[in-house]
């Protein structure tokens, strides 16, 4: 297995350093290629739909679909900016906390302000505020090697103890209907939440799939001492993914916030478990270097479609979480038995074969 990981982290530094880029010498994507091995999360989902679609009247409304969307959307961006720290076999327990900061500083500013143009401003600080305590985390784990469950659980408690230190355990409300409009409206009859997200995801994919910044990820998370002596700039990525998950957390804070229309102290509680849920679900492995942007999407529909199926059927929330942690213990599971098969071996080349033939 290691042999294989040292191959994979060659390969795509390797590609990166070659003349005229990545892309120069990249074909057009197909479906596999966009899907990986997260293709097989769309039975689950499939299933699931199929299955509250006949169990229930009320799931293919438009209203309960508006609502399941912009439910799935927090916790798939937050779980987009997870997915980048689980590529490189590191994990972000913080994302939920941080979360909570950032919205409620962007509700208190937009608050105390109470004006349009003040509203751009307090979203650039809460953004800030998010990026900052990703780099902090990225800092700890790349420079001074701490290990990425200590450095994101340390900080996951400080966040939330700063937030409600901010807030003096207050929720800040209400808020201007400009500011609740970011999340709570919509264009072209789609909910603003979906369309923020399906641009993330866009950017996010695009990133990981068609700059060197995006192979040098791959190429930590598979063997990171590997990744080194090829030439590949580990701390300044490790530094930078942690960033991103902090700066796209702060971000879904942002729209939580917006969303409810006001600052609540404990928001974003649990999403860190949602969104490692949704990467997990969705084909990402914890040890590193397998995922994509689409997979994430679709463990986030996933765990959205048990709760909001949960709450159709009138099913007990405790048993949903039961069902989701079994997801990820199966999906971890499989994870390892792929990892444990043996690697083909490559087939000889034509020319070879024509020579012990001779």
């Amino acid at each position: 297995m290691k042999t294989r990981q040292t191959t994979a982290a060659d390969d795509a530094t390797g590609a990166a350093a070659r003349p005229g880029g990545a892309a120069a010498e990249e074909e057009p994507l197909g479906l596999r290629d966009v899907l990986g091995r997260n293709i097989s999360g769309l039975p689950i989902l499939a299933l699931l739909v199929i299955g509250l679609s006949l169990s229930t009247d009320t799931f293919l409304t438009g209203t309960n679909l508006d609502n399941l969307g912009r439910q799935v959307s927090i916790y798939a961006i937050i779980a987009l900016g997870e997915l980048l720290v689980i590529l490189t076999a590191g994990i972000d327990l913080s994302v939920g906390s941080v979360a909570g900061l950032a919205g409620v500083i962007t509700a208190k500013t937009v608050f105390e302000t109470a004006s349009g143009t003040s509203a751009l401003g307090a979203i650039l600080l809460g953004l800030v505020v998010g990026a900052a305590a990703g780099a902090v985390n990225g800092l700890l784990v790349a420079f001074f090697r701490m290990p990425p469950f200590i450095v994101t659980l340390g900080l996951l408690g400080a966040a939330r103890g700063l937030t409600l230190v901010y807030t003096h355990g207050r929720t800040v409300q209400p808020l201007p209907d400009g500011f609740q409009g970011i999340a709570g409206g919509a264009t072209f009859h789609v909910a603003n939440l979906i369309w923020l997200t399906l641009l993330i995801a866009v950017a996010v994919g695009f990133a990981l799939r068609r700059t060197v910044w995006g192979r040098y990820v791959y190429a930590v998370g598979s063997n990171a001492e590997s990744a080194r002596l090829s030439g590949v700039p580990v701390r300044g990525v490790l530094v930078s993914v942690y960033a991103l998950s902090g700066l796209v957390a702060g971000f879904g804070g942002i729209l939580l916030a917006s969303r409810l229309g006001n600052g609540v102290p404990t928001s974003g509680t649990g999403y860190e478990l949602q969104a490692i849920a949704a990467c997990v679900i969705g084909g990402a492995s914890l040890f590193g270097a397998r995922g994509t942007a689409v997979g994430a999407i679709l463990g986030a529909l996933i765990v959205g479609l048990l709760n909001n199926g949960g709450t159709l059927l009138t099913i007990d929330p405790f048993w949903l979480q039961v069902a989701i942690g079994v997801l990820m213990v199966l999906a971890v599971g499989l994870d390892q038995l792929q990892n444990r098969r043996p690697a083909p071996s490559p087939a000889p080349a034509a020319g070879a074969t024509a020579t012990g033939n001779a």
